[in-house]
């Protein structure tokens, strides 16, 4: 209810601001002849008119490297020129990112850099578990390049399937934290688990834990002040990440960080799709059931995402943190392979988007993915098509509920392509699936914080672990097969009749998709 209120609101909003310049330029336009100023007044708003929609389109031209996105934008901008504008410094501006990734650079530690920088000279010369395959060694020499995201050897993999095993994890974990918590999150959330985290922290605060919060101003926007003074005043340190005016009606602004990390005392991590909120325990009046996946991770890894952090943190705080305090040595003598990916408007690369082509086309036998949104971008589906056309076993769970209305017709648009090129795509009927999971040949596995759509692949701060451990691969498999149970297969011939108000609602989702 609440998201339709803002919705209905943000409409009210568009048609009220775009109606009252019209009225007024209308106004202008009858009465410039009888009065000296305002006949200067039109002649200024109409020159600027102009000018600014000559502008605009420059720009729009000039940054957007997506050909359907400029035209989308262009025609978005001739339609309704000055709300288009708007639109456009709000939802669709590239301009910030440069300035962003300069500021946010100037963070960067050089440890992951220079460890990916020596491992790329002797990668191939190593011989590590599961990368004697070629496509392996391949995605894990891309990662080092574009990413600077080491390899690690000595880890321990737990999957953690759904929000009660990813809590009860977590919640253990922090309750044995004896230096310090670091905790990064897009959604958190004001109820009765987030107030459960809440009260832990402080506890912890109070006995000499250091703690660090990095919450997204947007996606946390409902965040009450008491919940982060009440932090704050036993000692945790909480910022926000970009925060923004008007977040109520920013939903869908640019550049949010979609991390979702978890490091304490630098030996144990927690990375995956989970936010911190009672809806993803499936207490939540939308879902009856909440799918999703996380992983616990401790060992070499934990570095990877500990750096990750400690960036993000100096770039909220303006603290610079680093020590061997937060890098203690492990006693973890497992072997299971993986990269930490981190990916956003930073990035020299779009590192994970790249990463997930490189799997894709890599792929002999099959490609199992788990996502809540299919709205890849141009060369993923091409992938994807391409994939099932060669023979590979393609199969896509996605959910059979929206949480956000455009992204799932968007997704729904793709739907009818993607089965004519023999890609077998499942909706899942058992609540909201949102895991984030590609599965490819029992060689390699992501699994992380990013969507298959537009904004998560190419505009928000993302991280995955990319896994070439295959114990871990066949446990992320059993839950896929798992999955499969819960599912309902589209089948092309049934899909393509379907009722033509769901066609139009693909066709506006597919319309507003290059914009995000």
């Amino acid at each position: 209810m609440e998201r339709l209120i803002r919705r209905v609101l943000i409409i009210l909003l568009t048609l009220l601001v775009t109606g009252s310049l019209w009225l007024g330029y209308y106004w202008l336009a009858q009465h410039a002849n009888q009065n000296r100023y305002i006949e200067i007044a039109f002649n200024t708003i109409y020159w600027l008119f102009r000018i600014n929609i000559l502008w605009i389109a420059i720009v729009i031209f000039l940054e957007n490297k997506n050909p359907s996105r400029t035209v989308a934008w262009l025609l978005v901008l001739t339609l309704i020129p000055l709300l288009g504008f708007l639109c456009y410094i709000l939802f669709g501006r590239s301009y910030r990112k440069k300035s962003l990734s300069k500021s946010k650079h100037l963070s960067d530690s050089d440890r992951l850099s220079h460890a990916a920088k020596v491992q790329q000279g002797l990668i191939d010369y190593i011989d590590l578990p599961n990368s004697k395959n070629a496509h392996n060694k391949r995605l894990m020499q891309l990662l080092l390049t574009n990413a600077k995201a080491p390899f690690s050897l000595n880890n321990e993999i737990n999957v953690l399937t759904n929000g009660m095993s990813k809590f009860s994890r977590l919640v253990g974990c922090i309750e044995r934290a004896k230096a310090h918590i670091h905790i990064e999150y897009f959604i958190i959330k004001d109820d009765q688990i987030g107030n459960d985290i809440r009260r832990l922290l402080i506890e912890k605060a109070k006995k000499g834990v250091k703690v660090r919060i990095i919450y997204d101003a947007v996606g946390s926007f409902r965040l009450s002040k008491y919940y982060i003074e009440s932090l704050k005043k036993a000692g945790v340190e909480v910022y926000p990440f970009f925060p923004v005016a008007f977040p109520l009606f920013s939903r869908d602004l640019n550049y949010r960080n979609h991390r979702k990390i978890v490091v304490v005392d630098g030996t144990v991590g927690f990375v995956g799709g989970l936010n911190i909120g009672d809806e993803y325990l499936g207490k939540s009046d939308r879902f009856d059931f909440w799918r999703d996946t996380h992983l616990e991770i401790k060992g070499e890894a934990v570095y990877a995402l500990q750096t990750i952090f400690l960036n993000d943190w100096n770039y909220v705080a303006k603290q610079l943190i680093d020590g061997a305090d937060y890098f203690p040595e492990h006693a973890i003598h497992k072997q299971a392979l993986m990269q930490v990916v981190a990916s956003g408007p930073d990035s020299e690369w779009q590192a994970i988007l790249q990463a997930f082509y490189k799997m894709m086309a890599s792929a002999t036998d099959k490609i199992w993915i788990t996502t809540p949104y299919l709205v890849p971008e141009e060369s993923l589906m091409m992938g994807l098509k391409t994939a099932a056309l060669s023979g590979v076993d393609v199969r896509i769970i996605i959910p059979s509920q929206p949480d956000h209305f455009f992204v799932y017709w968007a997704s729904q648009s793709n739907i009818e392509t993607l089965l004519e090129a023999g890609v077998k795509i499942y909706q899942y009927k058992n609540g909201f699936i949102h895991s984030k999971i590609m599965i490819v040949d029992r060689l390699s596995a992501t699994v992380g914080t990013t969507n298959l759509d537009i904004r998560s692949l190419e505009i928000n701060f993302e991280v995955n672990a990319f896994i070439y451990d295959v114990p871990t691969i066949i446990r992320l498999e059993e839950d896929f097969v798992k999955d499969l149970t819960e599912c309902n297969e589209f089948i092309w011939d049934h899909f393509k009749k379907r009722p033509f108000t769901n066609k139009v609602l693909e066709a506006l989702g597919r319309l507003v998709s290059p914009l995000q």
